[in-house]
This record gives structure tokens, sequence and C-alpha cells, in this order.
């Protein structure tokens, strides 16, 4: 199969509506091998449970997840079974799913890489993350991933295959998002491959949800400094996916620069209030140009992405980028409390919310 039309891809989002969200980890998770193994599942669905609930009621309709290999791999069915359990919540309160499979947000095999494994999850206190050795500060080798081995290369071919095959008609699932940030952490040369055999198992399959893969880089305003992964994932998504943790003014060159591709749009990532990415600008903007969008976290939890990234405080302490504030969180919209961060944001997204549900209405 190919490329969705134009004429059909605008069919789709004219029915399926403005989504809104964000990307999900139930905060009990340390990371996402805790989000569907069975160590302590009870506990953590049962929190999924309560904060999509909470999402509901906030105005919310969908939410993005990064499914899990290692977990796939080592507890096959039962993680086929959980993934299955949160399709269902979702459904229960009125929320979609968009699916990530790939993922090149990765760390370097160094002295400083564990190799994942189901069970106990420790973290590290105080670290975007949960680890104080990850993706997220100044790293200068490539990150690894299991493409990058020849026996685990092709199960992962096999689990992006049987995924997409399982839900293909399966209307809780709105988006498949191929890949996440391909090409991060230096892998742009080796990730190539890898996008486009996604894809090509993808267009095989044939689903009724459109695919699409995320430029993540600030390049998207400008094709000639693409590079071949983001060029291919411009070129052969369905809808246009995009993260991108500046302000406004950065978010509507970006926008301005991507409507000119005539497909509906998607911010996959958002929401870094320390760089100028916040509700009271953003949202909105979203909400008007009719931008479908998930900011990154929900509920501060043992993931702890209201932290900075640790190259942020890597560049502060080099002198770079001093004027951050600090006493902001990073990401995040509820305390452990579930009450809001701050009341101003969820009551502008309630009230904007509302609005986009009396368009469709």
């Amino acid at each position: 199969m190919k490329r969705w039309s134009e004429e059909k891809v605008w069919a789709w989002y004219e029915k399926i509506g403005w989504l809104r969200g964000c990307n999900y980890m139930p905060a009990n998770c340390a990371n996402r091998i805790d989000m569907y193994q069975n160590y302590e599942w009870k506990d953590h669905i049962k929190c999924a449970d309560e904060e999509l609930a909470l999402a509901h009621e906030l105005g919310y309709n969908s939410i993005r997840i990064i499914l899990d290999f290692t977990v796939w791999k080592e507890e096959h069915n039962d993680f086929l079974e959980h993934l299955d359990t949160y399709l269902e919540v979702c459904e229960k309160y009125e929320i979609t799913v968009m699916i990530t499979l790939g993922n090149d947000c990765s760390t370097p095999k160094n002295e400083f890489y564990v190799e994942p494994h189901v069970g106990e999850q420790k973290y590290d206190w105080g670290y975007h993350g949960g680890r104080k050795y990850s993706q997220h500060g100044n790293i200068s080798e490539m990150g690894f991933t299991p493409l990058d081995e020849p026996d685990t290369r092709e199960m992962f071919y096999d689990f992006v295959r049987e995924i997409i095959t399982r839900y293909r008609d399966d209307e809780r699932v709105c988006v498949w998002d191929l890949y996440n940030e391909v090409g991060n952490n230096h892998r742009t040369d080796v990730s190539l491959q890898h996008l486009k055999k996604f894809f090509e198992i993808a267009r095989e399959i044939d689903p009724i949800q459109p695919l699409t893969a995320c430029l993540w880089r600030g390049a998207v305003v400008d094709m000639d400094d693409m590079n071949e992964c983001e060029k291919f994932c411009l070129e052969n998504s369905d809808v246009i996916s995009y993260h991108c943790y500046g302000n406004i003014e950065r978010n509507i060159k970006i926008l301005r620069h991507l409507k000119k591709f005539n497909r509906p749009i998607f911010n996959t990532e958002w929401l870094g209030r320390i760089l100028g990415s916040n509700v009271f600008d953003l949202f909105p903007l979203f909400y008007l140009e009719k931008v479908s969008c998930y900011n990154w976290g929900f509920v501060a939890g043992k993931y702890q992405t209201y932290e900075p990234w640790n190259g942020t405080w890597e560049n502060y302490e080099n002198g770079n980028d001093t004027n951050i504030d600090f006493r902001l969180w990073f990401h995040d919209l509820y305390r452990p409390s579930h009450r809001p961060y701050d009341p101003k944001e969820t009551e502008l997204i309630r009230r904007i919310c509302d609005l986009a549900d009396e368009d469709k209405g």
C-alpha cells in the first residue's frame, strides 16, 4: 500500500477531530518496563485507571504511549494482555491511543549502560527520567538499541509486525507513531534502514489508522537542513508529527512551514516550561490551528520528568543558557496528590477542551 492521499487523510481527520492529551506513563512506574511488566502490575494499572479518569475530567481525549521491547520479548503473552488492558481502560474514559514502536532516545553501551530486564526497576531521585546517566545529557557516543544486534533486530521487526497486525482494525488506536525521534543520539546513519523497514511492514499490513514518524529537531523549518531520516519521515508519513519544546514563536515558524504540505499536523511532544514551552501560549495555539497535541508527562512520579534534562543543567553549569528559570517544573501537569501543578494551567486546558467539544457537537 502507498501513503494515504491528502483526501483520505483529511477525511479521517475530520471524522476523528482534534486530539489532545499527553505522553503517558503511570506515576508509580520508574520506566516503560515497569509500565508493561508483570512485576507490581496490579498496582500500576490501578494507578493508570485513576490517572486516566483525571485526564478525561481535564478534557483530554488521547494519549501517546511508547511500547517496550524487553517486556514483549521476556513476558510476551502477558505484555499483550497488559496492552489490551490499557486500551480497555482508555476506552472507558473515551481516550484513544497513539502507539509508538521504535525509539532512538537511548544511551550508549558504555560503563554506565545497564542491560534492560524485567523485575524491580531501580531509579535515581532528582534526575529527569529517573536516571543519572541518560539520553538527556550531552553525550558524544551513539545510543544503543536492540536494532543494533542481528539476533534482536529481526525480533524487533517481528514485534512491530505483531503489534500492528493485532490492532490494525482497532479504533481505540488512533495513529501508529512508528519511530520516536529517529536518528537521535547520533543514530541517523544506522537508523534510517530500520525506519524504512518499519514503514514497509506497516504498509504491508495496511491498518485503518494513519502512520507517522516525528520530526524532532529545529531543522523542520528548512528542508535544506534536514537529514535523510527527517526527509523520509516527512515524505512518507500520512500525518505529519513533530516535537518542539520551544516557545510560541518557534512553534509558529514550524507550523508555517509544515502547513505547506497540506496534511494534518500533530505535535507529539511539547511542554518544557523552563524553555518557554508553556500551556498558556501553546494550548490555545494548537486548538486554533487544529494541531493535535500531546504534552510530555501527566502526574509527577518516579520518572521525574518535572526535573530538567541533565543536558539543561550541563549547559547552565558550562555558562550557557543562563536565563533558564529552574524554579519551574519542566514537564507534568499534576502533583502526586492529583492537585494541579498550576491550577491556572489546567483551568485553561479545561476551557479550551470545552470549546473543542462544542465545535464537534
